[in-house]
C-alpha cells in the first residue's frame, strides 16, 4: 500500500472513533477549523480545544502542575465570574491552581511540507496558585482581578482563532491554486523537499506569523513519513 493510501486509511480509522474528551465533542469556536482541516486529504485532527479557564487541585506533595494526576474543580470554555471559582475552591483539600489555556490543535499531516503551515505557537496562557493544603492564599479581590485577566485572554484567544481560520483558509486556497496551475513544479518541489528547506512566500508567511502569532517550522531531520505529528508549543 502506498503512502497516500495508507494515510487515507489511517485518517478514516481515526475520525471514525468515538470522542473520548471530557466534553465529548468539538468546541464550537474551533468547529470550522477542524472541518476545514479534515476536509483536506493531507490533514486530519487528532484533538483540539478552543481555550478554557480551569481550576485544578493537585496533591500537596507535588511541585509541578500535572493535569493527569489532578482533580478538575472547574472547567469553562466561556468567561468566568468570581463566585464560580470561590465555590469550586471550597472543594479543594490540596493545592489549587487557576489556569487559562489558549487554543490547542493537534494535527496529523501526510508529509513534512504539509506540516509547515500548521506549526502553531502561542504564549498567552496563565497559571496562578490560589490555595495551599486547602487554605486560600489570596484574597477574593485578587481572584476577581485574575479572572478579569483570564477572561480578557479568553476573548483575545477567540479573536486569534478567527484570524487563524481566515489565514489558514487563504493559505490552503493558495496552495490548491498553485498546485493546479503548476503541477510539474509542485511535483519537483515534493521530490526536493527533504534535501532543501522550503521557503514559503512572503505574503503567506506574513499572514500566518504576523497576523496570527503562528510560526512556520521545518526540520530536515524529521521523518517525512505519515507518522509526523505537529503539536502547538507553549500550551
Amino acid at each position: 500500500m502506498d503512502r497516500r493510501a495508507e494515510f487515507k486509511r489511517w485518517k478514516a480509522q481515526c475520525l471514525s472513533k468515538a470522542d473520548f474528551s471530557r466534553k465529548g465533542c468539538v468546541d464550537e469556536d474551533v468547529v470550522e477549523i477542524v472541518q476545514l482541516l479534515n476536509g483536506r486529504e493531507q490533514f486530519f485532527t487528532t484533538s483540539s480545544c478552543a481555550g478554557r479557564i480551569i481550576l485544578l487541585e493537585q496533591g500537596m506533595d507535588s511541585l509541578e502542575v500535572q493535569k493527569q494526576n489532578c482533580c478538575w474543580l472547574l472547567v469553562s470554555h466561556k468567561p468566568c465570574v468570581k463566585d464560580d471559582v470561590i465555590v469550586a475552591l471550597k472543594k479543594a483539600n490540596g493545592d489549587a491552581i487557576l489556569k487559562f489555556e489558549p487554543l490547542v490543535l493537534h494535527v496529523q499531516c501526510r508529509q513534512l511540507q504539509d506540516a509547515q503551515i500548521l506549526a502553531v505557537r502561542s504564549t498567552h496562557g496563565l497559571e496562578v496558585p490560589l490555595s495551599h493544603k486547602g487554605k486560600l492564599m489570596v484574597t477574593e479581590e485578587y481572584i476577581d482581578f485574575l479572572l478579569k485577566i483570564a477572561n480578557h485572554k479568553m476573548e483575545e484567544n477567540k479573536k486569534r482563532i478567527e484570524r487563524f481560520y481566515n489565514c489558514l483558509q487563504l493559505a490552503l486556497e493558495k496552495e490548491t491554486t498553485t498546485t493546479n496551475s503548476h503541477p510539474k513544479e509542485k511535483i519537483k518541489e515534493k521530490n526536493n523537499s527533504y534535501k532543501k528547506k522550503s521557503n514559503p512566500g512572503k505574503a503567506h508567511d506574513k499572514c500566518v506569523t504576523e497576523e496570527n502569532d503562528k510560526v512556520l517550522e521545518n526540520d530536515d531531520d524529521d521523518d517525512p513519513g505519515i507518522s509526523v505529528t505537529i503539536f502547538p508549543e507553549d500550551y
